[in-house]
């Protein structure tokens, strides 16, 4: 599984730049003027991870196929869009489609790039943003406690505990805190995640800065610092404009440019850490002659469902997992080294999947 990050933010903030830069197309119209963006533009990304074409070169695989992450670049939402203004409310149903959102927020000074408030203050931006999610959230869930109430009454054990958690994330957005911040057990996750409130997924700020700001940020990127450890969020600081540049470039090219700049790696290569980092994700390996390739798992994942990633019948016939850690592999120069070495394991269905591991799947058809 890949995820889905969802580009919002205030117009003429950077979002479409920055989705042109991820997604090396031109496909979202990248305009000073609010509302450029009509429809959602979506976008897939291969996952850069310096591990995979490590791999391929030892089990000299015909192919490498990394993991991929999508991109969503949502219109710029404005004070009131969760009462229609602007383009309202099909924005705020587009978010609800993520697994995560990267809000992106002006950190430059630029006389000829438009804010729509007329300033440039990104903790009042994210404000403004996180403000009509939450009356967004409000008033869904105040419509959908009306409609359940008969099964509610009627003691509907699923509308029981929808009301239960309803009532839970209402309690905090009434407070101006979004459903995030509410603690939910286990038992109750699934339930939640099907409540879809926009203020329950988690957030990455993205500070776009100045070309000049991209290695060490700014004053403005180093306000929203604060306030995202302030909420437990993360921030990353990316120019929108360099990474444009970037995705125009060659390899070799691109690697010059970014060590001219003074930038260890691309915008996007931070951008992937943090929101796997934010949605606690992982990857794992399977290593071959006609194919290396990377698969997206949450942390915790136990080897059958690692195995459904790739194919439904090998989760339902799982036997084992033959498991090569990374730097095993590497340091015995492949499988048959690692065989040798005694660093292949046989995993049974309690194995929890670690990050790096080489995985072969053994399966009843």
């Amino acid at each position: 599984m890949g995820f889905r990050m969802g580009i919002v933010g205030l117009p003429n903030v950077g979002k479409s730049t920055l989705f042109n830069a991820l997604t090396k197309t031109a496909a979202a119209q990248a305009a000073n003027f609010p509302f450029c963006t009509i429809e959602p533009n979506v976008g897939d990304v291969a996952v850069p991870d310096p591990r995979l074409p490590q791999l391929a070169g030892i089990a000299k695989s015909a192919q490498v196929i990394p993991t991929r992450m999508t991109f969503v670049d949502i219109a710029g939402l404005v004070k009131g869009a969760s009462k229609g203004e602007g383009l309202g409310n099909q924005f705020l149903a587009n978010i609800r489609e993520v697994d995560a959102i990267a809000h992106v927020l002006r950190c430059f000074e630029d006389d000829d790039v438009t804010h729509v408030d007329g300033r440039v203050d990104p903790v009042a931006d994210a404000e403004t943003i996180e403000t009509e999610l939450i009356i967004a959230d409000m008033e869904s869930i105040e419509k959908r406690l009306q409609n359940i109430v008969r099964k509610v009454r009627g003691g509907d054990k699923e509308a029981v505990q929808q009301e239960r958690l309803m009532k839970l994330a209402l309690a905090a957005l009434e407070e101006g805190k979004p459903a995030r911040v509410v603690e939910v057990d286990d038992e109750d996750a699934k339930a939640w995640k099907m409540l879809q409130l926009l203020t329950s997924k988690p957030v990455l700020y993205v500070c776009n800065v100045d070309e000049g700001d991209a290695a060490e940020g700014n004053a403005l990127s180093a306000k929203v610092g604060e306030m995202a450890a302030a909420q437990g969020n993360s921030h990353v600081v990316i120019s929108a404009k360099i990474e444009e540049e970037i995705s125009q470039l060659d390899a070799e090219e691109a690697a010059e440019f970014l060590e001219e700049l003074g930038l260890e790696e691309a915008g996007l290569d931070r951008l992937i850490k943090a929101g796997y980092e934010l949605l606690g994700l992982q990857t794992y390996f399977t290593v071959g002659p006609k194919e290396a390739r990377a698969w997206t798992i949450k942390r915790g994942t136990l080897a059958p469902q690692a195995a459904g990633v790739i194919h439904g019948d090998f989760e339902k016939g799982f036997i084992r997992a033959e498991t090569i850690a990374f730097d095993d592999y590497v340091t015995c120069n492949g499988e048959s080294g690692a065989k040798d070495a005694g660093k292949m394991r046989a995993e049974g269905k309690a194995y929890e999947v670690k990050d790096g591991d080489v995985l072969h799947f053994l399966f009843n058809t």
